[in-house]
């Protein structure tokens, strides 16, 4: 048959009702073909075509059995394998259906022909599998070795990319750097051209600086010169007039002994000034020039000396007056009748027994000092008092401004003055150099406001009282709690008083205002002082009309005469203005004789002599030898007992303490160093 009518007969065989039953491959032998659903293989068709045309053309092929059709499949050309081959392919157990089919009962009838279809289909597959295995297995493989020489080329191609990169890389880096190098180059050359240029200017304007600045400075260097010469024509002048004065001086004290007066004070002062002011001379003409606080020093020491002869002259002038009077009442004695000639004699003959009785009188205790130590304690009270009054418009102002700058300028003094200490002899010393440029006028940098005396113009006068008065409130409190403070702070107070002295003159009137013991003065009480106030002249503090404990009174005392007793042994160890102290122990000496010559006030006077001579003692032995030691066993032979006889029961402590102080220093003929004194070493640190 033709392959157009084979396809005819499958169409036909396909709409047949037996075509349209399901096959199934894993059918049973045991169930019942007949009604079981059976459906052609997809594989018939191959079998149709390729299968039956070959059977119609070998016709010797029978198709009764199962050899039969057998025989036929293996003659086609076509076939992969014969039934011989499907046979021995066929597994263990399908071969067991066969034989079983052979022996099958009869009841079971089955074509051979689909057996053989169906055996040359199931053989089909499988070779059909195995060829499909295969041709993937070959494809797996070219794809795998395909992946790979495509993963080997993408590698090669990645690293000549990379390769590539970092030639573009390399050859950007190297464009960049020489395009720095070649702008760096630039740039310098442009630099150095800028540097020689700035060089060539700076060069200029440093000739033109240091030209005026040449001129500048001798401009001020003559400016100074003038100024300096002015300065010292005027102190030279000043110089001069002091001693025409002193010169003035001793000639009205030669008078002294025609009038029957004491003129010494006079001539100690004056002579006291006309050295300061030589030495000022002498430190200014070494110095070249002198600064205005030498001009404004000689100013005040002519001015102190016109005051002196001022005050000499009125009282030569009041003593002649009176020993005219006294001349002419004599005259007129003498002319007298004659019968008063013998009560004159009388009177004459008992004149130098009333005479020595005044000397006797002069030869016993005194109540107060002499009266020029009165005299000074006055004049210095007055000018302390004339200083105050001169800053009442700065004192009283309402103005916020004014009243900030007098602030100011009280911090200025009570600051420094608060942080001397025991610490360094630097630390004492910054302390002094920012008073001095306080005082000399200069700007003063604090931590809280900067200070200068051109802020107002009774600022000098201020800062002069208050500093002065601190430095006694300082002895009063600290030194009185802690007596070795006494000597750094004697040491300011010294070189202060030294640079500038109106502020020791006010130092030593507020010393002497709170504790006249200092002078040594014991006020009198006058009838028409009270008690209160009369308490207060003495020293003590009274408020609400409630008078300080003795004790309170004695401590506070102590520390004042302490700080007096250490100032006036303590020369400032830095810069010096003077060759000599400006109050030195020659005020000691002189304390502790007017003290011995005067009367004792029970505990007061023991307690402070017994400071005086523990701070001060060592320095006054080394001094005065063995005029000292006799002033010691003056102390021991005659005060002790006279301090014996006016102290009270309460006051014996004070007493035993000065008397075991004397006899011991009598034991060892010696006085040692106080205790805090400043060795120096001190200086240095």
């Amino acid at each position: 048959m033709s392959s157009h009518r084979d396809w005819a007969t499958l169409e036909a065989l396909k709409n047949s009702p037996k075509g349209r039953l399901q096959y199934n491959r894993e059918w049973s032998l045991e169930e019942d073909i007949m009604e079981s659903s059976c459906m052609l293989s997809p594989y018939a068709a191959w079998v149709v075509d390729k299968i039956l045309p070959n059977k119609n053309l070998n016709n010797s092929f029978e198709c009764d059995g199962l050899s039969s059709d057998s025989n036929s499949l293996s003659c086609h050309p076509e076939s992969p394998v014969s039934l011989s081959d499907a046979a021995t392919d066929v597994p263990g157990p399908k071969a067991e259906k066969e034989e079983e089919l052979d022996v099958a009962p009869p009841t079971i009838s089955k074509s051979f022909k689909m057996i053989a279809v169906e055996g040359t289909i199931r053989l089909y597959e499988d070779e059909r599998k195995t060829i499909v295995k295969k041709e993937l297995q070959a494809r797996l493989d070219n794809f795998d070795q395909f992946s790979k020489s495509l993963a080997e080329k993408s590698a090669e191609q990645f690293k000549r990319f990379e390769e590539m990169l970092e030639l573009k890389q390399r050859q950007e880096k190297h464009q960049l750097q020489e395009l720095l190098e070649k702008s760096s180059k630039e740039a310098l050359g442009q630099q150095e051209k800028l540097k020689e240029e700035h060089r060539y200017r700076a060069k200029l304007l440093t000739l033109k600086l240091r030209e005026a600045e040449q001129q500048r400075q001798q401009e001020l260097e003559r400016a100074r010169q003038e100024d300096g010469r002015e300065k010292m024509r005027r102190l030279c002048a000043l110089q001069q007039e002091a001693l025409q004065l002193i010169q003035k001086i001793e000639v009205d004290q030669r008078l002294q002994e025609t009038l029957h007066i004491d003129l010494s004070w006079f001539s100690q002062r004056g002579n006291q000034i006309c050295g300061n002011l030589s030495n000022v001379v002498r430190s200014s003409s070494e110095g070249r020039f002198p600064s205005q606080d030498d001009v404004s020093f000689g100013e005040r020491s002519v001015q102190e000396m016109r005051t002196l002869v001022s005050n000499m002259e009125k009282i030569v002038a009041e003593t002649q007056e009176r020993l005219k009077a006294e001349e002419q009442a004599a005259q007129q004695k003498q002319r007298a009748a004659e019968q008063l000639q013998q009560q004159q004699e009388q009177a004459r003959a008992s004149a130098p027994t009333q005479e020595n009785k005044t000397q006797a009188k002069k030869k016993g205790f005194q109540r107060t000092a002499e009266k020029s130590l009165i005299e000074q304690y006055m004049e210095l009270l007055t000018n302390c008092e004339k200083c105050r009054e001169s800053f009442n418009n700065l004192n009283s102002c309402t103005d916020a401004k004014t009243k900030k700058t007098k602030a100011d300028l009280q911090k200025a003094v009570t600051t420094p003055v608060s942080q001397i200490s025991r610490k360094s002899g630097r630390d004492v010393e910054v302390v002094f150099k920012k008073l001095n440029t306080l005082l000399k006028g200069e700007q003063l940098n604090l931590r809280f406001c900067t200070v200068t005396l051109s802020q107002h113009p009774e600022a000098l006068d201020f800062v002069s009282y208050k500093l002065a008065e601190r430095f006694v409130k300082q002895a009063e409190e600290e030194v009185a709690s802690h007596h070795d403070a006494a000597y750094p702070l004697a040491a300011v107070v010294s070189a202060v008083w030294e640079w500038h002295p109106r502020v020791g003159d006010l130092f030593l009137a507020h010393l002497y205002k709170k504790c006249p013991y200092a002078v040594p003065y014991y006020p009198i009480h006058d009838k028409g002082t009270s008690l209160n106030d009369y308490q207060r002249i003495l020293g003590y503090q009274v408020q609400d009309s409630v008078v300080e404990q003795q004790d309170n009174f004695l401590k506070r005392m102590s520390g004042m005469i302490r700080l007096y007793a250490a100032l006036i042994q303590t020369r400032w160890p830095y810069e010096t203005k003077l060759q000599h102290h400006p109050h030195g122990l020659n005020y000691g000496w002189r304390w502790l004789a007017q003290v011995l010559n005067m009367e004792p006030i029970g505990d007061t006077t023991a307690t402070l002599l017994y400071d005086f001579l523990e701070v001060c003692g060592n320095a006054l032995m080394k001094q005065y030898q063995g005029q000292f030691w006799k002033l010691i066993l003056l102390i021991r032979e005659d005060l002790l007992p006279r301090l014996h006889k006016v102290a009270e029961p309460g006051q014996m402590g004070s007493l035993a303490r000065l008397q075991n102080f004397i006899e011991k220093a009598v034991q060892q003929k010696h006085i040692p160093l106080p205790n805090g004194y400043l060795p120096s070493s001190f200086w240095n640190s």
